[in-house]
């Protein structure tokens, strides 16, 4: 969950510095000091001074004078480490593979980044002729389906603690969360798999659909999601066939890695 930033322990230049390293998408061939401003929000002259430190932490990397900033060695140490302690994405993968091929969707794990969610594992259908998302990919977290079965797999602490960052900004947003989240709660006890529909969705050219897991080394929800064109993944074939399959891979993922249902259920 995110911290409380107004808390006297917390370290605007470290959060700072991390916001910067998030600037970074698959795609980038690279980026410079004005690019990583505008995209953080971040005052140039301090992205320089921050820059600067984690080019020579070795977090960034700078090939010369005038050359742009990549992620450098030690910022893809500290993510293959991260990847490794999470033994459940291993696990899942034969069984999320054989669902990519088999629905010729792109299923994928996301995990919570800030206020959105990030894809950080894919599996593509074989022979796919093409790609709509990718590894590193963020979606915002209210209109993404990914979002909708983190925010359903939340018990009232965690989303509570969730919320208050978001009403200090916009109160209408944080009231928005609880309506998305009892909808998913709804979803989810009602069919396994979650998902955004029609305007809601934040992409008008993809569809996905969503199944919340809690792996028990981590602190919070994860989402597995099977997306496609929505030309291809339309709603029908969703609530026919990909929805259901994906919950069963998930409910398989459970049952091997010995985890309880995401779905906290008060009583």
């Amino acid at each position: 969950m995110a911290g409380d930033t107004s808390d006297r322990r917390y370290a605007n230049t470290l959060a700072r510095g991390l916001t910067i390293l998030r600037a970074f998408r698959p795609t980038d061939d690279g980026l410079g000091n004005l690019e990583i401003s505008e995209r953080t929000g971040i005052p140039k002259p301090t992205v320089s001074r921050l820059t600067f430190t984690l080019c020579a932490l070795g977090y960034l990397t700078h090939g010369r004078k005038h050359d742009k900033y990549r992620l450098g060695p030690a910022a893809l140490a500290l993510g293959n480490i991260a990847a490794a302690s999470f033994s459940f994405v291993e696990v899942a993968s034969p069984t999320m593979q054989r669902l990519a091929d088999e629905t010729g969707t792109l299923t994928a794990i996301s995990i919570k980044d800030d206020r959105r969610m990030l894809m950080t594992k894919a599996w593509r259908p074989a022979e796919s002729p093409s790609i709509w998302l990718d590894v590193g990919y963020r979606m915002p977290l209210p209109s993404s389906s990914s979002g909708k079965a983190f925010l359903g797999a939340l018990d009232d602490g965690e989303f509570d603690t969730l919320v208050e960052g978001f009403a200090q900004d916009d109160e209408a947003v944080a009231q928005e969360l609880g309506r998305i989240r009892l909808q998913a709660r709804d979803e989810l006890l009602a069919s396994g798999f979650t998902q955004v529909r029609g305007v809601e969705r934040f992409s008008e050219t993809i569809n996905a659909v969503a199944v919340p897991y809690r792996p028990s080394d981590l602190g919070e929800p994860v989402a597995f999601l099977a997306s496609s064109t929505s030309s291809l993944l339309t709603d029908s074939r969703i609530h026919d066939e990909v929805g259901p399959a994906l919950a069963r891979a998930v409910s398989e993922v459970r049952r091997v890695t010995g985890q309880q249902p995401a779905l906290v259920v008060s009583g």
